[in-house]
């Protein structure tokens, strides 16, 4: 297989490829030398999916229909995405008119032209206005409110699904995390008697260092369900009620009470 797809990846990813490309057929093409990350197509449909969605959407949909795996740095992979930017008009204004037609044949060959395949069954199917309170409501739904146990093994005990700040590089996700949190009061010049409003507030983490450590007033607002439920619990647990509160709230009906 690698002698039929080596051309066409060739063509609009350079012969020193960041990633080593696995086929179906057990082939593969090499990357550049030290390159350990491991693209594996498992179906022509995995093809098919790139071709109609040639960036992180069709990579993401061929992964989660099991037509694709990842091995190694998934960011070696993203970097394919700007690679491709920068040559795809290059390649297209130079293959010329016989190799156009001699990929085309293998990419019909091969099942990888054909109609759009259907998203995956576990893509959200949203409907409505977009971002309308409705709309953003089941979209928020179909991503948080799937298991806070589940998250709690990605995110670890601070529950906080955004950027960290290492001070130092023996700093545990947590510590990252709430030195993150205190960054950013410090930065907001946070006092006692302050009033702080954290607009997708997630499971509360910011929300309760900055009413514990800063003494402000706090109000956390978020439109997952799953998230709120916890966020007001850990806020009772620690003892914070009468300074923080959290909300299951659009912020756009923020001051309709």
């Amino acid at each position: 297989m690698s002698e039929v797809l080596g051309p066409i990846l060739y063509s609009f990813l350079g012969d020193d490829l960041p990633v080593r490309f696995r086929f179906w057929d057990g082939s593969e093409l090499p990357a550049r030398p030290g390159v350990a990350t491991e693209v594996t197509l498992r179906s022509p449909l995995a093809l098919r999916r790139l071709i109609y969605s040639p960036n992180e959407l069709g990579l993401g949909r061929a992964y989660v229909a099991g037509d694709a795996d990842i091995e190694g740095d998934v960011f070696d992979v993203l970097a394919l995405r700007d690679r491709l930017a920068s040559r795809t008009e290059y390649a297209s204004l130079n293959l010329g008119r016989d190799r156009w037609l001699k990929l085309l044949k293998a990419g019909r060959e091969l099942g990888a032209l054909g109609r759009p395949l259907p998203p995956p069954p576990e893509e959200a199917r949203l409907t409505g206005r977009k971002h309308s309170k409705s709309r953003d409501a089941a979209a928020i739904a179909h991503h948080y409110d799937v298991s806070n146990d589940f998250y709690r093994l990605l995110l670890g005990e601070t529950m906080t699904y955004s950027c960290a700040y290492f001070p130092s590089p023996q700093a545990t996700l947590d510590q990252a995390q709430t030195a993150k949190y205190d960054l950013i009061c410090r930065k907001l010049g946070l006092r006692p008697g302050m009033r702080f409003l954290d607009v997708g507030c997630g499971w509360g983490g910011m929300v309760m260092h900055a009413a514990e450590h800063y003494g402000v007033q706090a109000v956390g607002v978020t439109i997952s369900r799953q998230q709120a439920d916890l966020a007001a619990k850990r806020v009772a647990e620690a003892g914070l009620a009468d300074r923080a509160e959290i909300r299951l709230q659009d912020y756009r009906d923020l001051g309709k009470e």
